[in-house]
């Protein structure tokens, strides 16, 4: 029985580190701490993917850690991306820059209450909506990406603006979004998709936060991408029916 307690209690011990890396994200963003934020931003988005697995692979997904891991997500990716692209530059833009701060927190809270209803009825193979954590982490790149290639103030701030609007609606969206938790990771694979993991690997290890940034960027595009291929063969369907009859 000690055991299978212990096995319930860690997925909501990396839910709660994963809180804790929330908060440090916003002590630091607060203190103009901005690359360890982010950082700390990033590091809460492989918690959280960490805790979403092992509670599967232990069979121990419950409803109090699905309601806690929301709530810790909330801060992590809600209100730490919301106060360090605040601190960071929106505020030099007035009140269209905490509005933007403001839009993403809520459409953040509003993606997460959808997908805690959702989340027995959704398809395995998709998320409707933008996944919290990749907002997140986009925007947390972004700033660091800003800061090394050392883009202007007044351009960063605007690029933030428009990014963080962007990233709002695509949380809310009904677009979806590959999970992935359909690919079986533990099970043998050919040689060359070895080979092709090592590549991959190495191209993002070659500049880590411009690399990732950008394949994030595509998975966001991606959404629309799906959507549109997903009505044009509908529209197609439709229109060979009615032909036929």
């Amino acid at each position: 029985m000690k055991e299978k307690k212990g096995i319930y209690i860690l997925p909501n011990l990396l839910t709660t580190a994963n809180l804790f890396v929330g908060f440090y994200a916003i002590i630091a963003a607060i203190n103009g701490d901005w690359k360890r934020s982010a950082i700390a931003i990033i590091i809460a988005a492989f918690l959280d993917g960490l805790d979403g697995r092992m509670a599967r692979l232990t069979g121990t997904v419950t409803h109090f850690g699905v309601e806690y891991d929301s709530l810790a997500d909330l801060v992590a990716f809600g209100l730490a991306p919301a106060i360090l692209c605040f601190t960071f530059s929106l505020n030099l833009l007035g009140r269209w820059g905490w509005l933007a701060a403001f839009l993403y927190l809520a459409c953040g809270t509003l993606r997460l209450a959808r997908f805690n209803i959702q989340v027995n009825k959704a398809e395995l193979r998709y998320f409707i909506g933008l996944p919290i954590p990749v907002a997140a982490c986009i925007l947390a790149l972004s700033v660091l990406n800003i800061r090394e290639w050392q883009v202007s103030k007044e351009f960063g701030s605007f690029f933030l603006l428009i990014l963080t609007y962007f990233l709002s609606f695509f949380m809310i969206s009904t677009f979806h979004y590959r999970s992935f938790k359909d690919l079986e990771w533990t099970k043998l694979k050919p040689f060359r998709i070895s080979i092709l993991a090592v590549f991959g690997l190495v191209i993002i290890m070659s500049h880590p936060s411009l690399v990732l940034w950008l394949l994030l960027l595509a998975y966001m595009v991606s959404g629309p991408i799906i959507y549109t291929r997903y009505f044009s063969k509908r529209k197609a369907w439709i229109k060979k029916e009615s032909r036929v009859k």
